[in-house]
Parts: structure tokens; C-alpha cells; sequence
């Protein structure tokens, strides 16, 4: 079938995709890659698509499908939606991505290279022609307008002329369409072969094909989902639609495996998707409102909510049982902390579901049994805050301790409760000892982040302490609020306010936030364990990772903001890796893409932010691609995906010429060399410009020369500078250090 034929199909709605297709996320290399094997005629792969009822499948956009049969592509999807975008000059109804990655490509009539638009390199450059206007005007128009900007010769515009018909003739290109059809081929069938033919991509999870069966009679279901999940991400809980999905299944279903709602008709699932979406949003107040957990950062049991949402309905979406509710929050609590679903979450949610409608009325009951079999003993021990970053979930339970007891600010002697706040109901991360003064001092990392060196006071006090040490500041507050610092746990033996006692500090804080913990556990329910062993007494493993700070949290949020802004997903915050074989938590991710930044065509990446050698080991061999630097991930998405390098580059470099010279320039950027001037002219002994430099320091008389192949002779007048081949600084981009930083000093 030709090009130019299945791009007609897809304007009269005889082909679409199927509903389960993920979004398109080919990059602007891989866009090129295609139209430059296409212009040489090299073969680009077969198509596949199934053969349906139009009437009877899911298809994604809201364009009208031609009555009957209609082909919806099963492999394919990137390769025809980038031809589509480039010929017909916009996306496809079905286009679901960012356009930038096949908008505004240009071919050269000279050298035959194709490259997307680039204002210093094709402003003023006729032979750089858009390849979307050449397939809307034709070659012979094209031609013209190059005959009358470049004054060319016959045998110049003849064989411009060609290469333009070629590349415009690849709408021409038949391909071979591979066709599945038949009663036999349902979806399950289906999406095997889908997931067999992609085997470079994304498979299907269980989850996408329970919903592709869904959207199939359903097709509003998936937006009605992505609507909940912006919602609560409007309110600081970024959930997956996974999860959103296990929620319903288990409200809807009794079971945890999402093959279970393969037999709901699409009513049943939306009375469920309702039902579920107004069950989260209540647990999310109640867990707020009487746990103070208000966000993400500090949500640390929401892969409990499948189970929860799910005694919710049996209570008839609310509990007005004081006992009831609190043995629930209680069960809640100790779920998060002892990490009750990081492993295997379906199997453990099976059997959680199965205890709780077993034992009904009395299932959380019967649920808190099962941790204490499961965990030995549900105290809370002093060395289980002794884990350092954020990423730890006793990080959760001290913002709880801080949110719903008497926990004075230290600036202001508010009580820190939400409701008794107002205005200054956002908590900033305090660090008690001062990181600085502790490194200067000679503790390592883990100590200056232990979790006992937290406490969480309101911005303007938080900026008010600044980076004096507790023996200076801990005087002004006890003189102002008395009794301020107790109520945040704070040791009152004077001599550990010293740094020198620091260890001992540490010491004296994690008993008394213990001690806290377990009063507060006991008042929302009393489990009598005085016979425990103490089966689960041994040390305490401490798992790495974790956000260490606010400007890390910063940080890292304004780079997810960068990447939703190109369209690229915005990546998992405190991902935690689980061993694939035994669940096992390994390691907390500062910001991870489990699934790639372009899902099913890359590997896993993380960003981890001032992580020890041996998380970055971890992440290795769990085979993510690790960046240790914001500016080298963003550095590498502009250049591999894209395809823009100048896209992370200041502003004075957004005018270079070659490209080469793009990885001089983050040297520059990284090593905060002097900002250089960007194509200066190079003049003869008689004055006329015999050249430029790609990068020069006029000042120190430094430059990097570019000749591009030619023997160019470097002018007399320019006696005294150091010169560098451009390719010579590429090589060794220390040179260029050196020789700056002794011109400077001279």
C-alpha cells in the first residue's frame, strides 16, 4: 500500500489506532532517521494492523470511524503518525504526544542532509527547505523560488530539482500492511501479538488490557480516570492510573488481580470508577485531617488504599464510628511504615482483601493481627529513626508526630496543626544542627541527614535560625516559648545543644520521638503485645536514597516542570526500587523513570542528587541509566530527544554555527570559564574577512579556529593569540581551562 494511501485512510477514518495503544514518543533523531532511509530508499519496515468492527473496539481520539471494517494499526503507530505530521502538515486525529518532534524539519538541496529548523544555521540559507511545504506545493514551485534566490545555473536547478521530486516522491513508497482479521482474533488475542511485534516497546500490562476492554464500550473511561488523578495532583498526591485501576478493581470485585474486571460490563466499571474516585478523596481528608498527612512527600501508604477503599464500601462510603475509624488509620499507619505493600503487591493485596471480607464487621481487626504476625511486633523502636533523607518512612511518621500533637513552631509558638495555622500552613524541613557547621565539623552525609536531626518549623522561622547552632538559638526560643522545644522532642540536657555531643543528641531524640510514636498509636488503638519476642529486634536496615532537603525537592520539581513542558513524562519522586525477584526494597530514587523517559524506547533512568557511590551501584545494576547532575539530564534529553542541544544552552550560545561545537560549550557552562564571543570575524593584513572564529576571548587573545576541511591560513594579524582547532578542544576541553584561567591571573 503506499504512503500516500494510509495517510487518505486515516483522514476518512478506515484506519485509527486502537484504544490500548500508548502515545506517540519518537524523538526528533528517530523522525529524521526515518525520512532520511525513506529519501534513499531503504527499507523501513512492515506495518501491522487488525481488521475489525468499527462498532465493536475502542479507538483513541474522538475522530468519526468509517461504518464496518476498519484497520486500526498494531505496529506502526510512530512511523505513520511522523509521515503524516510531515506531510500533511499537522497531527493525526488520533495524536496523542508532542508535535515538536516531527514539526518543521528541513532537507538541504545541497548536501542532502535533513535537520530541523535552526535559525542560525537556515535564516539565511535558501537551499534549507521546509519539507512539509515541499509535500503541500510541490518540487517544480520550490524549484522556482530557489531559481530566483540563488540565480542558479540550468544544471543546478535540474538536479535540485531531482532531489526535491525524490524526497516529495516518498509518499509513493508502498509498504507492506500485514492484516490480522477473523471471530477468533479478540482483544486478548490481540494484544498477545501486539505485545509480541513491539518487542522493542512498551508492553501492554495487565492493567492496560482490563482497561482497553473496558474502553472498548467505555471509551470516555480512561479521561474520566486522568481527570480524578490531575485532580488530586492539583491538591499534592500524584497517583498512577495503575493504582487508580487496582482501587477500582477491588471495590468492584473483592480481588486485587486486575483479570477479575474482564467480566464487568462498562456500567458496572464506571458505577465503580465513581464510587472508587469519592472513596480516595475521603480517605485522603480523613487521613489529612486526622493525620496531618497532606501530601505526597509524607503519603507514604497510599498502595494501602486498594484495601481501604474497599472497607470504605462496605461501610457504605463513611464511617461514623470514632473506634472504627481510628483502628483503621492505625492499621493505616503501620502498613506505610513497615512497607506492607513495596514488594509484591498483588499477591499481598489478594490476601489483605481476602482477611478483610472474611472477618467482617470486624476486618481491620483481623487485618492488624495479620501485620503483627507478619511483622513480629508493631512498637516503634528508638534505632527505627535512624535512618537519614527524606526518602525514609519514619520521615512520614514525624511529620504525623509534628502535624497532630502540640508541636510548637519555634519562631512564632504556633501550634503546628493545619487548622490552628492559617496562612503559615506550609511547613519547611529544618535541619536542628545545621548541615554546613556538621560537615565543617567532621560528621559524614548520614549524619548530617539522619531523620532525628529534622524537625519542620514555618518559612520565616526557619530563615531565622539560619545557620546558628542549637547551643546559640535553642536560649532565644526557650526564653520566648518555654515550652517550644520540648514539643518538638528536642533533648533538654544543655550539654547535647553542643556539636561536640552530636551523636548523643541524635541518641536522645529518636527514644523520645519513639516514645511519642507509640502514644500516639496506642490512643488511635490499643494492640496488647506484651508477649511479643521481639521476633523482628535485630538493626534496623537502612535503605539508601531519598530526597536530603528542601532545595533538593526544589530542585528536582522545577526539573519535572522542564520535562512536562517538552511533553516528556515528569518522572517518579522517591521511586522506590524493589528487587524484581523478591520485592525486597533496595534503594529510594530521588526521580526516576521506571519505564523510561520515552517509555518502551529507552532504558530506565534516574537522577540522584548527592547519593553515595553505592546507590548509584544499585541503580546500575538494576539498569538504569544514571545522571548524578540536572543540567547533564537535561543535556542529554535535549540532545537525544529533542534533537535541540541548544535548548539547554545560555542564551549567548543560542547563535552558533556548528553544532561541534555544542559540547565546548557546556564545558564552558560547567567550568564557569568567561563568556566568549560567538562568530567573530578574522581579518586579513589588508583588512578583508578571511574567516571567523567559532569561540573567541578577545580580551585574552584566545580563539578556536574552524576551517572545516579547508588549508586556511591563519593571518599574520592575529600574532600573539592562542589558537585551538576546534576538534583539538573537543579532545581535550582542559587546554582551554588552562590557557583562560593563566591569561585571567596574568
Amino acid at each position: 500500500m503506499k504512503i500516500s494511501t494510509l495517510l487518505d485512510q486515516i483522514d476518512n477514518g478506515q484506519t485509527a489506532l486502537p484504544e490500548f495503544q500508548r502515545g506517540y514518543v519518537w524523538n526528533r533523531d528517530q523522525v529524521r532517521g526515518l525520512m532520511t532511509s525513506l529519501y534513499k530508499r531503504y527499507p523501513v519496515g512492515s506495518l501491522l494492523s487488525w481488521a475489525t468492527d468499527a462498532c465493536t473496539v475502542g479507538h483513541r481520539g474522538d475522530q468519526q470511524l468509517n461504518a464496518g471494517t476498519v484497520n486500526l494499526l498494531l505496529d506502526g503507530q510512530q512511523r505513520i503518525t511522523s509521515l503524516y505530521g510531515i506531510v500533511r502538515g499537522k497531527a493525526p486525529a488520533f495524536f496523542d504526544g508532542d508535535e515538536r518532534a516531527f514539526a518543521d524539519l528541513y532537507f538541504n538541496v545541497e548536501n542532502e542532509e535533513f535537520s530541523f529548523y535552526m535559525p542560525s544555521r537556515m535564516a539565511n540559507d535558501p537551499k534549507w527547505i521546509s519539507v512539509t511545504q515541499l509535500m503541500i506545493d510541490g518540487a517544480e514551485s520550490v524549484t522556482e523560488r530557489l531559481a530566483e534566490s540563488l540565480e542558479l545555473t540550468f544544471k543546478e536547478g535540474s538536479r535540485y530539482n531531482n532531489r526535491l521530486n525524490r524526497l516529495r516522491d516518498v509518499r509513493d513508497i508502498e509498504v507492506h500492511v500485514e492484516q490480522i482479521s477473523g471471530e477468533d482474533k479478540t482483544l486478548d488475542v490481540v494484544v498477545e501479538i501486539f505485545n509480541k511485534v513491539n518487542s522493542g516497546g512498551t508492553k501492554l500490562s495487565k492493567g492496560d488490557l482490563a482497561l482497553a476492554r473496558i474502553c472498548s464500550t467505555q471509551p470516555d473511561a480512561r479521561a474520566r480516570m486522568r481527570k480524578a488523578l490531575d485532580d488530586w495532583r492539583g491538591q499534592g498526591f500524584h497517583f498512577s492510573l495503575d493504582w487508580l485501576l487496582r482501587c477500582i478493581t477491588t471495590l468492584t470485585t473483592n480481588e486485587a488481580k486486575f483479570s477479575f474486571i474482564h467480566d464487568l460490563d462498562g456500567e458496572q466499571f464506571v458505577t465503580g470508577l465513581n464510587k472508587a474516585i469519592k472513596h480516595i478523596s475521603y480517605l485522603l481528608d480523613v487521613i489529612g485531617d486526622r493525620l496531618g498527612l497532606d501530601h505526597q512527600q509524607v503519603l507514604t501508604g497510599h498502595y494501602g488504599f486498594p484495601v481501604l477503599v474497599r472497607f470504605i464500601e462496605e461501610k457504605g462510603g463513611k464511617i461514623n464510628d470514632k473506634a472504627t475509624l481510628e483502628s483503621m488509620l492505625f492499621w493505616f499507619i503501620h502498613a506505610a511504615i513497615w512497607g506492607r505493600y513495596s514488594g509484591s503487591t498483588e499477591s499481598v493485596l489478594s490476601r489483605d482483601l481476602g482477611i478483610l471480607l472474611d472477618n467482617q464487621p470486624r476486618g481491620i481487626e483481623a487485618l492488624i493481627k495479620e501485620l503483627h504476625l507478619w511483622r513480629g511486633n508493631l512498637k516503634v523502636r528508638a534505632d527505627h529513626f535512624s535512618g537519614h533523607t527524606r526518602g525514609n518512612r519514619f520521615y512520614s511518621l514525624l511529620y504525623m508526630l509534628t502535624r497532630t500533637g502540640e508541636a510548637q513552631d519555634w519562631g512564632l509558638g504556633l501550634v503546628l496543626k493545619k487548622n490552628m495555622l492559617g496562612n503559615n500552613s506550609s511547613l519547611e524541613l529544618h535541619h536542628i544542627f545545621p548541615k554546613h557547621r556538621l560537615r565543617e565539623f567532621g560528621y559524614d552525609h548520614q549524619q548530617v541527614n539522619s531523620l532525628a536531626n529534622f524537625c519542620f518549623l514555618t518559612k520565616g522561622s526557619n530563615l531565622s535560625i539560619s545557620n546558628r547552632l542549637p547551643v546559640k538559638y535553642f536560649e532565644e526560643v526557650l526564653n520566648r516559648y518555654p515550652n517550644a522545644l520540648q514539643s518538638q522532642w528536642v533533648p533538654m540536657q544543655p550539654e547535647l545543644w553542643q556539636i561536640e555531643r552530636y551523636p548523643d543528641f541524635l541518641k536522645a531524640r529518636r527514644e523520645l520521638l519513639a516514645e511519642a510514636t507509640n502514644r500516639l498509636l496506642d490512643e488511635l488503638y490499643y494492640f496488647d503485645d506484651s508477649q511479643d519476642t521481639e521476633t523482628n529486634s535485630g538493626p534496623v536496615r537502612v535503605v539508601p536514597g531519598g530526597i536530603e532537603s528542601e532545595e533538593e525537592e526544589q530542585e528536582l520539581c522545577a526539573l519535572q516542570a522542564w520535562m512536562e513542558l517538552h511533553k516528556l513524562p515528569a518522572g517518579e519522586l522517591e521511586y522506590e526500587l524493589n528487587d524484581a525477584q523478591s520485592g525486597a526494597l533496595l534503594a529510594i530514587l530521588d526521580l526516576a523513570w521506571p519505564e523510561g523517559i520515552q517509555p518502551g524506547l529507552s532504558a530506565p533512568a534516574v537522577l540522584l542528587l548527592n547519593e553515595e557511590s553505592e546507590l548509584i551501584k544499585v541503580a546500575n545494576r538494576a539498569g538504569y541509566h544514571v545522571f548524578v547532575h540536572v543540567d547533564h539530564l537535561k543535556r542529554h534529553v535535549a540532545e537525544q530527544i529533542l534533537d535541540d542541544p541548544l535548548a539547554v544552552l545560555p542564551s549567548w550560545a543560542q547563535h552558533l554555527e556548528d553544532m561541534a561545537a555544542v559540547p565546548v560549550v557546556e564545558w564552558i557552562v560547567d567550568q564557569e570559564l568567561p563568556r566568549p564571543v560567538i562568530g567573530q570575524d578574522i581579518e586579513g593584513a589588508s583588512g578583508e574577512i578571511v574567516g571567523n572564529f567559532e569561540l573567541s576571548w578577545p580580551e585574552q587573545q584566545v580563539g578556536i579556529w574552524n576551517d572545516h576541511g579547508k588549508a586556511s591560513p591563519i593571518p599574520q594579524t592575529l600574532a600573539g593569540w592562542q589558537l585551538y582547532q576546534l576538534d583539538e578542544i573537543r579532545q581535550a576541553p582542559y587546554l582551554l581551562s588552562q590557557q583562560l584561567i593563566q591569561c585571567v591571573s596574568a
